[in-house]
């Protein structure tokens, strides 16, 4: 795989592009966050892995919101100091992908990155996703119900995209942690309940019937049976 490694640290930068290298893939690196943006912008990458904090003006959250609102959705590992709750809650919801807090163990870091490759490629092939007047295509990256477009956040369009890949299927809260944020931390975090809510309010709001469901003590369930 085509790996972007953005980090200004030189001796991580070092570690993660050796153990990457000798693992097969193909590895650049960017000390520099204007450096790192232009070459996730302007080239085609399977994975990045981005620093939180990189000097000068452009950080990593700032690299990532510039490539989610450009509506490239290459998968992405934010690497952080900043071990916090609020800090990862922060980077998930700016469309990162899996966030890994410093020092972490190579071994670690190349699982995650495999399981984000895996998952972003298992889906190449499915192009549009369908439940009663709802349609998503994938490729197109665009959403509609009864012909009607509505516009997505980058965290939004995967969340509804895992639930229809497992339409009638109840979902957890856990489940959708680990799928859709590749991220394992307390399964009682709003963070799902708050993104379901605003899902819901764009896909069943002056709909009918409602899609998104809420199976009481358990979790979600898209479906376009009654509930």
């Amino acid at each position: 795989m085509r790996c972007l490694v953005i980090e200004d640290e030189v001796d991580t930068s070092r570690y993660i592009c050796n153990g990457l290298k000798e693992a097969g893939h193909v590895v650049t690196a960017c000390r520099d966050g204007a450096d790192g943006l232009a070459r996730a912008v302007n080239e085609s990458w399977d994975v990045i892995v981005l620093d939180r904090m990189l000097p000068n003006d452009v950080d990593g959250l700032s690299i990532l919101s510039t490539l989610r609102g450009l509506g490239k959705m290459t998968p992405v590992i934010i690497l952080s100091a900043l071990s916090g709750l609020d800090e990862r809650v922060r980077g998930l919801r700016g469309g990162c992908d899996d966030y890994l807090a410093k020092p972490f163990a190579f071994s670690e870091l190349a699982a995650r990155l495999d399981a984000l490759v895996r998952r972003s490629r298992s889906r190449e092939d499915i192009r549009e996703l369908h439940l009663a007047d709802l349609k998503v295509d994938l490729a197109r990256r665009t959403v509609e119900r009864d012909g009607k477009a509505i516009p997505l956040q980058p965290r939004e369009f995967r969340l509804l995209v895992y639930l229809l890949l497992n339409q009638e299927q109840v979902v957890t809260r856990t489940m959708l942690l680990e799928a859709v944020w590749d991220y394992r931390f307390d399964p009682q975090t709003n963070v799902i309940d708050v993104q379901i809510s605003r899902l819901r309010n764009k896909i069943d709001n002056g709909f009918s019937p409602p899609l998104i469901h809420t199976v009481r003590g358990v979790g979600y369930m898209i479906s376009a049976a009654p509930h």
